[in-house]
């Protein structure tokens, strides 16, 4: 009979990617859904990399993004995993929070509907 050798699992594996979660991303476009048919936003992006997910929201296509929702979980215990950053590249909010990250944006849209 064939050496059978155990395999090691004591090691936790770092994630190729972080991701946005259902709950969460349904949340960022049911935003973007609302701004598109105010007739904001026309495009949107979403870009994963090991240590962050980025949404980025767009105007028109050709240009940088309006605001990019970041996801960095490795800030989750300093200043909040969530940050809001607008077209220049300033960070307008962060937080713990999503819905309190996303509150600029949604006083900006009701202006935009009350209009």
């Amino acid at each position: 009979m064939g050496t059978v050798t155990p395999l090691s699992f004591a090691t936790k594996a770092i994630p190729q990617q972080t991701g946005f979660e259902r709950p969460e991303l349904m949340r960022i476009l049911d935003l973007y859904g609302r701004m598109v048919a105010a007739g904001h936003w026309r495009d949107y992006a979403m870009d994963f990399h090991r240590d962050a997910a980025i949404f980025s929201a767009f105007r028109r296509a050709a240009e940088r993004p309006e605001y990019r929702i970041e996801k960095r979980p490795a800030l989750r215990s300093r200043q909040g995993m969530w940050a809001l950053v607008s077209e220049a590249g300033a960070i307008l909010k962060r937080g713990d929070e999503l819905a309190n990250v996303l509150a600029p944006v949604e006083r900006k849209l009701m202006k935009l509907v009350g209009d």
